[in-house]
């Protein structure tokens, strides 16, 4: 079975290319040190009950081109584990990266698009056995967001989304994004 990934990872590749030595030609400025103005963030979650667990860490660096635009790479992983899931037991495992563009066209305004590839693996035990899918996922967010300094809280859709995908329940998705 062909995946997306080998594409994937070569979009990655120029993106960070173009990112690290793109950045530093500029004509007759001043030259600016990347790795201090690179910025970090990203989110954690853990969730858990008797027979639930959900742990997610994504981070993720931008780095501000100039006041109105920001580039970056996350990379995300999470893992589910429900013990009675409608009577069975379901696991689930996700690991990938996105590639991220933000966009202030207005000091409190942020726009943004976020190219999001994840790997699969779901397992659900029955009684006579398990089922188990393995696959890639592609999602294109494009946001909007309100900001405040350093933090921005809004809504992004995914355009990509599909019903059958079995990542994401609804192509809207809040969110609350933070770099330092």
């Amino acid at each position: 079975m062909k995946t997306a990934f080998p594409a994937f990872s070569q979009k990655i590749g120029v993106a960070l290319f173009i990112l690290c030595f793109g950045i530093n030609v500029h004509a007759q400025g001043p030259r600016s040190n990347f790795w201090s103005e690179l910025q970090f963030g990203g989110g954690f979650g853990l969730g858990f009950s008797r027979d639930y667990t959900n742990v997610l860490v994504s981070p993720s660096a931008i780095y501000p081109v100039n006041d109105y635009f920001a580039a970056g790479l996350g990379l995300q992983g999470s893992f589910v584990n429900a013990k009675n899931y409608i009577g069975h037991s379901y696991t689930c495992k996700i690991l990938g990266g996105s590639l991220i563009g933000l966009v202030n066209p207005l000091e409190t305004i942020q726009l943004s698009a976020e190219l999001e590839e994840m790997h699969v693996q779901q397992t659900i035990a029955r009684d006579g056995g398990e089922i188990k899918d393995d696959f890639w996922n592609t999602a294109l967010f494009l946001g909007l967001g309100f900001r405040s300094e350093n933090i921005t809280i809004g809504m992004r859709y995914n355009v990509l989304f599909k019903q059958t995908d079995g990542i994401y329940a609804d192509p809207y998705m809040p969110f609350i994004r933070l770099y330092f």
